[in-house]
């Protein structure tokens, strides 16, 4: 249909985009630019940063379909979505924008004439607001819109005032309302009846106009700025003929494929169940699009409230498969063209989904039996004890406001006390069970401050800056107020894309910088399981508790992290395949300018072996496919293949990494358990080399290797040294491989010949510091001390020396460096009268060693005195003499 809900966003896109104003993509539902904020819940979200001027960019006017959820903190629709006719959990915000740029008379002109002329809105079924002091708005309605005087109604509230907070930018409203007819009840705004469903609001224009100072006074703003915002369901009920945007075609479809999964259709008393269901399907396939996923706290927290709220309603309507999956391909089909990223993230969303139902399914029906028991066991004013709640939250997965939804319509309350007692008992038994640093003091302060202030949200799986604020700072141990310049300081923030050091990884580094401080990150620490602690100095100013951050990770090193961590993944999977299923992962280090993977293996992994391991990693990361993600149960996960290092502990639910393409069992080449940050697509890796191969302790052996950049400069040094040796040796690269065995086999042909003429000449008496042979008491013996000759050859030479003197004595001393080594031989016919080990330990004093032995007929000593060389060989001779 020409007024189908994505022709309406695209008409007001595009009419934006024609006068003048940048059409800028949907920013994530998880606000980087506002810590404050739990989910971005307004279309100015994105532009905060601009309207303040602490940021600027290169347009004045912008235009956009901003995702929005309200569904925690104070502004939360969760309770209402499904029963009335305009709540969600999540909505789409249209919204055109001045920083500074046009004010009032364009922005009022834009707003007419879109609505009258490109939408066709009949102008007489419209009416305005505008605050009771702006005299100029209400006069630009008469002059743009013709509006009567009647028309044009005055607010004096807050209603039509829009502040930014306490403090800062500031300004009126001006509200366009459409009159849905006198057949449905209610009346203008202002009037006693207002809040009826007949006149509904569609647009409000902001007219920033002031900024509100500290002491109550507004002051103008030198640059006045607009923002306005349009509900597209809104809209979009009114330009398809009926008041309730679950009427509208995109519910309408979403709606038909719960119908059709559940099968059964829905009836007046069952269809708020499905408008539960497509609303929340909407707001959780988003949040899982924007990189959350369930969890006990935080956004996951949230998230896990409405799947469980969706799910149970599905209960109610009798469900009997799992039905939140199978309305995900619908609702790519509705919004898949524009939100891209809802198709790239539709397999993990279908699996998330799958999973939190499966989980929830199988503990509904015993939750619920206790409920009712329960509740039968108490009086029908009585509310349901609070220990009861607790045990429906920490056993069957109950989130608290789940038990209250179940017995809304039994007008039965919770004993909110009670559970929040019940979840003080729980917190206090997990802290007496944690085995932390070992430092009690610093183990209390930490969970002190996880009790208060609750985990980290970590943001860095998809972003690399975001804003925080101060939660804590611990200076020495001790919490305090502030930190000043030079200080090393612990910064806790409510959230951060700084990933802790975990599994390997180190933690990131980077900056922290407010209004007037900034601080140098130099690691990031995982303390408490989940608190995600920056560590740095204090560079200027004075940090303070309750400071604003824009939180800025050194992304270049993360990158070269992200890729050294992708890498290791794939060589692990590549080694199992080349050595064998027993390579298991037994330590890695993933730095930014290296990674180091240490694997159980009994034997070194030849050179050859190796060659192949890096060809092959390599020919993986060029095949480029993307990196997946998804969240199973530990016994899932591993069920479908993913591989979990032994040792490590995992939750209930565990991040499934997948790499590689897709083999013919189903499954990705490399499937792990990881919580660590990756690259999206392999090819980002680069390049991989080995440069090492080596042991660290029995059937342990450790790879090092190296990604992107630094591979490359290893591989460039590598050719420059190749080349300056291809050089000097006067021959090519190709060639030199040869040349350089060439050479040392002429080197050891040289050293061979050197050895041999040292050993004629020192036994043709050159060297010679004694007789060739004397004869003692009737024995022949030949003593010689020679000079430079390797004592590896002294043996050979006694055994020629036997052949020569035929029966009798000879002793070598061989000198080099300062040294002696000598050896002593014996012929067998004298080995009766003499033994070389008596004869060699009677020497070896003399140069200054000790013992010697061998045989009776040859031994050998040494000694670090080469001077008594010739004392030696005197000993012996007197030896023989004594004889």
């Amino acid at each position: 249909m020409m007024n189908g809900t994505n022709d309406i966003r695209k008409t007001f896109l595009d009419y934006f985009g024609d006068n003048g104003h940048e059409i800028v993509a949907s920013a994530p539902l998880v606000p980087m630019n506002d810590p404050t904020l739990l989910f971005t819940n307004a279309g100015m979200v994105p532009f905060k940063n601009l309207f303040t001027g602490a940021e600027t960019r290169d347009y004045v006017r912008a235009t956009s379909s901003q995702k929005c959820v309200r569904a925690g903190g104070k502004h939360n629709d969760l309770d209402n979505v499904g029963y009335t006719a305009r709540h969600h959990t999540f909505f789409e915000m249209l919204g055109n924008f001045s920083f500074g740029d046009y004010f009032k008379e364009e922005a009022i002109y834009h707003a007419w004439n879109l609505i009258t002329k490109e939408y066709g809105i009949d102008p007489k079924r419209l009416c305005v607001t505008v605050y009771h002091e702006d005299d100029q708005a209400f006069d630009l309605w008469k002059k743009i819109g013709g509006f009567s005087d009647s028309d044009i109604i005055r607010i004096a509230t807050n209603d039509n005032f829009w502040s930014m907070g306490d403090t800062g930018p500031c300004g009126p409203c001006s509200e366009i309302f459409y009159d849905h007819g006198d057949h449905i009840w209610g009346d203008r705004p202002g009037t006693p009846d207002e809040d009826g469903d007949r006149f509904v609001e569609i647009w409000n224009l902001v007219f920033m106009q002031f900024e509100q100072m500290a002491d109550g006074t507004r002051i103008d703003l030198p640059k006045p700025s607009i923002d306005t915002g349009m509900g597209l369901e809104r809209i979009s009920a009114l330009m398809q003929g009926t008041h309730n945007n679950y009427e509208t075609d995109q519910f309408k479809r979403l709606i038909d494929s719960a119908e059709t999964a559940i099968g059964k259709r829905a009836n007046e008393e069952t269809i708020a169940s499905y408008r539960v269901i497509a609303d929340h399907l909407r707001s959780c396939s988003f949040l899982i699009t924007d990189g959350v996923l369930p969890a006990n706290e935080g956004r996951g927290y949230v998230l896990r409230r409405i799947m469980r709220r969706a799910m149970r309603h599905a209960h109610m309507l009798g469900a009997n498969d799992l039905v939140m999956h199978q309305v995900v391909p619908a609702l790519v089909s509705e919004m898949g063209a524009a939100y891209p990223d809802l198709n790239r993230a539709e397999a993990l969303i279908t699996e998330t989904l799958k999973l939190e139902e499966t989980r929830f399914k199988s503990m509904l029906g015993k939750g619920l039996k206790l409920l009712d028991e329960e509740m039968s066991k108490i009086s029908t004013e009585s509310a349901l004890p609070g220990d009861v709640a607790f045990k429906l939250y920490d056993t069957y997965g109950f989130p608290l406001d789940l038990t209250q939804d179940a017995l809304r319509s039994q007008n039965r309350v919770v004993d909110v006390d009670g559970f929040n007692k019940s979840m003080d008992e729980q917190r206090a038994k997990a802290r007496a069970a944690w085995s932390g640093s070992g430092d009690a003091g610093t183990d209390k302060l930490w969970f002190d401050l996880k009790d208060e202030l609750g985990a980290t949200e970590f943001l860095g799986y998809s972003a690399t800056e975001a804003e925080g604020f101060v939660q804590a700072l611990v200076v020495d141990g001790e919490r305090v107020q502030k930190a000043a310049a030079n200080n090393e300081v612990l910064v806790l923030v409510n959230q951060t894309p700084f990933y802790a050091e975990s599994g390997g990884q180190m933690g990131d580094v980077g900056t922290l910088i407010g209004d007037g401080v900034e601080i140098t990150v130099t690691d990031t620490r995982k303390l408490v399981g989940d608190l995600h602690v920056h560590v740095g100095t204090v560079e200027k100013g004075t940090l303070c508790e309750g400071t604003t951050l824009e939180l800025k990770v050194n992304e270049d090193r993360r990158n070269k992290l992200r890729a050294n961590h992708s890498a290791t993944h794939i060589l692990h999977e590549v080694l199992r395949r080349h050595l064998g299923d027993h390579v298991t992962q037994k330590g890695s280090l993933v730095a930014e300018d290296r990674l180091r993977f240490d694997i159980a293996h009994p034997k070194a992994i030849e050179s050859e072996e190796l060659n192949a391991v890096e060809r092959d990693v390599n020919e993986i990361i060029r095949g480029n496919s993307p990196v997946g993600t998804s969240l199973m149960t530990y016994d899932e996960a591993v069920d479908a293949g993913a591989m979990a290092l032994f040792g490590e502990k995992y939750g209930d639910e565990v991040r499934v990494v997948s790499m590689g393409a897709v083999e013919l069992n189903g499954q990705s080449f490399s499937v792990e358990l990881c919580g660590g940050t990756h690259v999206k697509r392999l090819g980002d890796i680069g390049l991989f080399v080995i440069v090492s191969e080596s042991a660290v302790s029995s059937g342990v052996r450790r790879i090092e290797a190296l990604t992107g950049e630094a591979a490359r400069q290893y591989y460039d040094d590598y050719l420059q040294t190749v080349r300056a040796t291809s050089a000097l040796l006067k021959t090519s690269p190709a060639e030199l491989k040869d040349r350089v065995a060439a050479l040392q086999t002429e080197r050891k042909n040289l050293e061979r010949e050197l050895a041999e003429a040292k050993k004629q000449l020192a036994l043709g008496g050159g060297g010679a510091k004694g007789p060739d042979i004397k004869e003692i008491n009737g024995t022949k013996f030949l003593g010689q001390i020679l000079e430079g000759v390797n004592p590896k050859d002294l043996r050979g030479l006694v055994d020629e020396a036997k052949a020569t003197v035929g029966s009798g004595i000879i002793a070598y001393v061989a000198t080099n460096d300062g040294k002696a080594a000598l050896v002593v031989g014996v012929t067998e016919d004298v080995v009766g009268n003499f033994s070389a080990v008596d004869l060699i330990r009677a020497a070896v004093p003399a140069v200054g060693g000790k013992g010697g032995g061998g045989r009776p007929d040859m031994a050998q000593a040494g000694g670090p005195d080469a001077s008594g060389a010739q004392a030696a060989i005197e000993a012996i001779e007197t030896m023989i003499t004594k004889s």
